[in-house]
Formats: structure tokens, sequence, C-alpha cells
């Protein structure tokens, strides 16, 4: 059986790293193999490309630079990491995915949507994540208190905002694939609507596995 995909989407400081370590810690502790990861940079040429993207020295790159870069991170990430885990059956847990290149590349960059889709799809093959949870908070409450930001997070309010509402209708368009939580809640109370529908799904799954298994010759 095929892993699980799970990924963790959202702006900047509203604690997705957290609520990533908290469902890994979950896991593990029920016996569930499980792979916490994120992009950009979680693979040697991925560490590359996040330094360029995010670190402030870059200066201005163009947008269409910027979002083939994120790409090409993808593209890797997925054969060296994503891929490889769950065709070990392990629980994949991903902060940041597609929907970030779409929300920042192209509703923050305002580049044309479809194209950034139509690159993000080639870049992943079109792989989509079993789970999406979007942790949603006004932006101005979230990366508008990080100290030091990064080129990304330094990027402007209007850049945040254009983000955040690409974000939210992206969820409304396909609402049975997105867990969508207010940030602003306590981690807590997130980690448990998370792990409970993650627990929805492996038993999903597991009935299907099942099901199949019964219909063999």
């Amino acid at each position: 059986m095929t892993g699980l995909f799970v990924v963790f989407e959202g702006g900047d400081g509203v604690g997705k790293s957290t609520q990533c370590r908290l469902l890994e810690q979950w896991a593990r502790q029920r016996g569930l193999p499980a792979r916490l990861t994120f992009e950009p940079g979680d693979t040697a040429a991925g560490q590359m490309i996040r330094r360029i993207v995010l670190d402030p020295a870059t200066g201005d790159l163009d947008p269409r630079a910027e979002a083939l870069l994120y790409a090409a991170d993808k593209a890797h990430h997925l054969h060296e990491v994503v891929r490889p885990a769950l065709l070990r059956g392990e629980l994949v847990i991903c902060d940041r995915y597609v929907d970030s290149m779409l929300a920042y590349q192209g509703a923050g960059r305002v580049l044309d949507l479809a194209e950034v889709t139509e690159i993000a799809r080639w870049a992943t093959d079109g792989l989509l994540p079993d789970l999406t949870v979007l942790l949603d908070l006004e932006p101005e409450r979230a990366v508008g208190t990080i100290a030091e930001p990064d080129r990304l997070e330094g990027a402007g309010a209007e850049f945040h905002d254009r983000a955040r509402r690409l974000f939210l209708q992206l969820a409304a368009r396909d609402a049975g694939r997105y867990l969508v939580l207010p940030a602003r809640e306590s981690p807590e109370w997130i980690a448990g609507r998370v792990q409970r529908r993650v627990k929805e799904l492996i038993a999903e799954r597991a009935e299907l596995s099942a099901a199949a298994g019964r219909i063999q010759p």
C-alpha cells in the first residue's frame, strides 16, 4: 500500500513547522512510519535553490525566474524524497508544496495563474496531496511579526494579502481535500483536528486495501 501525503500550507509565521513536527511525533508514537520534509530546500540541490530565492542578498529576481526555481526544487524534491517515501508506505508530512508556489509566485508576483499552475503540474507530474492543511491567519498577525524577514517574508503587505486570498480560494475549490483551520487557535487544538482527519484517511485507505484484497481471484 502506498503512503499518505499530507501537506501544510499557509502564510509565513502561521505555525506550519510546529504542526508538521506535532503530526510526525503523533505518527511515530503510534508506530506509523513518517517522513518529515519541507520545500524549498530538503535536498542538496534544493538547499542551493533555497538560498537564492530566500536570501535578501539576492535582491530583485525576475518573477518568472523565481517561479522556475521553485518548480525545479519541487521536481527534484519529489524525485529524491517524497515519491520514494510514499512507495515505502510512509506518512509524508511536507511543509509547503504546490499551493505555496501558486499563492506566492502566481498571486503574490501577479503572474498568470494558469501558466504557473501548468508549470507546477509538470514539475510534480501531477502528484496531489491526500490532505492539505491550510492554516489561515491575517498576514499582519503572522508574517508581520517576524523580526528579520527573509526575501519572501519581506515582500510587502499587498503581496501577502494576495497570497492569502489565493490560498483560501484554492481550498474552496477542492474542499474535500483540504482542512482549513484558524491559525490563531492553540497548537494543541489544531494538532487534534489534524490528527483526527489523518486517522480518518488512514482508516479509509485500510478499508479500500482490504476491499481490494477480497476481490482478488
